[in-house]
């Protein structure tokens, strides 16, 4: 139910380690823990399954496939015959609950970067993400795509999911994060409140 910042310079480490988290890459040590369990995560299937989903920062979308059908690729059911009526449904509730407006029809090569970023999210949420992490997510985005964005996650925390935001931008990290952790050189080096911060602190961190 927060949204948590994940801030360090470029190579301190912050995909990486989100990339461990969501099944790409497999850790050398240390451990992982979902809801206080430990959690083994060796795929990308087994981290959907434990309900987390990642937004990369460059979208892994089929362009020449409609935005339903990139929504509903890779489940494991149905296997053969695809309702997409029924897709199609339940991704307008999703879009109308999270502000996330996209045509389901649409193809992916026809959309705004800021639309296919909707598109990540929505496939997430699809697949029943309640910890989204979302790699450098305002990198290619309008300044309003970001108060829209912003919009929406801050309408998933309210509603109980967990957001990871990866950034190096102090700005978007005092306006947006609830709790932010800094990493260095591949370290852990604080986890601070963002109201009990400053950029000053965050920066010399």
């Amino acid at each position: 139910g927060e949204i948590h910042a994940l801030l360090g310079e470029n190579g301190a480490g912050k995909s990486t380690l989100m990339n461990i988290l969501c099944g790409l890459y497999y850790a050398d040590s240390g451990e992982i823990q979902i809801h206080g369990r430990p959690a083994r995560i060796r795929s990308p299937r087994d981290a959907i399954d434990m309900g987390i989903g990642m937004v990369h920062q460059h979208f892994m979308l089929v362009p020449v496939m409609t935005v339903a059908e990139n929504v509903t690729l890779g489940l494991k059911q149905p296997r053969f015959f695809l309702d997409l009526s029924q897709s199609k449904k339940q991704l307008a509730e999703l879009a109308g609950r999270y502000g996330l407006k996209v045509d389901p029809d649409a193809h992916i090569w026809q959309l705004s970067v800021g639309e296919q970023q909707r598109v990540e999210i929505l496939k997430a949420l699809y697949r029943g993400a309640q910890i989204l992490i979302m790699d450098e997510p305002t990198a290619v985005l309008t300044p309003q795509e970001v108060e829209d964005l912003f919009s929406t996650l801050r309408q998933m925390a309210i509603e109980g999911q967990s957001i990871i935001i990866i950034s190096h931008k102090l700005d978007e990290v005092m306006a947006i994060a609830d709790r932010v952790t800094v990493l260095r050189k591949g370290r852990q080096v604080a986890t601070v409140e963002r109201a009990r911060t400053s950029k000053g602190e965050l920066a010399q961190l």
